[in-house]
């Protein structure tokens, strides 16, 4: 078999928040960063990669599966979960190189998964679904490398189609392609290069206080299996027998399960000043309501509001810190780029990186 190519792209979530682990919507897309991936084939059963952004080569066996606590584990984890369902793996050896940066947000780990997906199945001449290669990557950074990670990044990575955003239904799995062609807008990512070091512990924190919500609004609405089948004036209804920091979460939750599904409405019609209020809309929720925002992400989205051209900006990810999306006119965007850098510097004594990007293929062989 010939050397080949894999590109698997990072991805970004346009709308829908900390919903994913309460049965809501999500609505990522690919962006134009991305992890490549030379692979060549070989005709034992050792796997060799050489990061060039790292200057670092790593190998494991196929035979001998374990972790080294490092990038590579990503790769055997796939490697294992591949092996479980019954394919048996080829060995190969190449490079990846990717734009996408880590720790970030933007999801590099899904990418390098996925990416690894495609190369022990094009190795081996075995074809999988998109849904089914994201499930298996999930599971391998679940339980090898061990990050309780949901399904959006790698659904993302695995499942997007060019100038499309990806409507993923996190109860059943479905997912919708929303036209999302960027005529006359662009999508700017801004990383905000804040370190996340509250996520993990607030995340978990959020988690209980959807929990505990759930519980006590189940006493009123029993049929309720998550907070996805509370309506927004069902909450009305009840919201007073939560406590009130507990209310503030569940009514983020609420709102924005609703306003994805209606800011995918506005997709649909090409009503971007809709959508792009639909994301100011997200952001104020989640520094208010979910307090998940940080100084940093309130003063690139405010600033972000406040320039011509721009329809909407909010944080994406888990907050505190991480990176803002920020939808704006084609025409805007040189002038945007010109000054953000330098301002958010002045302000905040941190170094902004923005990207341009738009709605990219997901992950496939070149």
């Amino acid at each position: 078999m010939k050397p080949f190519s894999i590109r698997a792209p990072g991805r970004v979530n346009l709308i829908g928040e900390h919903i994913d682990y309460n049965d809501g919507f999500v609505l990522p897309m690919a962006i134009s960063l991305s992890t490549q991936f030379q692979i060549r084939p070989s005709e034992d059963r050792v796997v060799t990669l050489h990061a060039k952004n790292l200057g670092e080569e790593k190998w494991f066996s196929l035979d001998a599966i374990g972790k080294q606590n490092s990038w590579i584990d990503y790769v055997a984890g796939v490697a294992l979960e591949l092996e479980k369902s019954g394919i048996e793996l080829r060995g190969f050896e190449g490079t990846i190189e990717s734009t996408i940066p880590m720790a970030s947000g933007l999801s590099s780990s899904a990418a390098l998964e996925v990416g690894a997906a495609l190369a022990f199945l094009q190795v081996t001449n075995v074809a999988m679904p998109p849904r089914e290669i994201a499930l298996l990557c999930q599971r391998a950074e679940n339980k090898f490398v061990g990050v309780n990670s949901g399904i959006m990044d790698q659904m993302a990575v695995a499942a997007c189609v060019k100038d499309h955003a990806l409507l993923l239904d996190c109860r059943s799995l479905e997912t919708e392609h929303v036209p999302f062609q960027l005529a006359d807008y662009s999508v700017i990512v801004t990383d905000s290069a804040a370190p996340r070091e509250l996520a993990s512990s607030a995340y978990n924190e959020r988690r209980a206080q959807c929990e505990q919500g759930l519980r006590i609004l189940q006493t009123k609405l029993p049929r309720a299996k998550s907070l996805r089948d509370v309506s927004p004036q069902e909450l009305e209804k009840y919201a007073a027998i939560l406590p009130e920091i507990v209310e503030k979460r569940v009514r983020h939750v609420v709102e924005e399960i609703a306003r994805t599904q209606n800011a995918v409405e506005d997709l649909k019609r090409g009503d971007m000043e809709s959508f792009g209020a639909a994301m100011n809309a997200s952001h104020d929720s989640l520094a208010t309501l979910y307090n998940v925002s940080s100084p940093e992400l309130d003063w690139l989205t405010g600033w972000a509001r406040r320039q011509s051209g721009v329809l909407g900006s909010r944080l994406t990810g888990a907050g505190f810190g991480g990176c803002t999306v920020t939808l704006i006119e084609k025409s805007a965007v040189e002038n945007y780029l010109a000054r953000l850098p330098r301002e958010y510097l002045a302000a905040t004594n941190r170094a902004a990186r923005c990207w341009v990007c738009e709605a990219e293929q997901g992950a496939h062989v070149e």
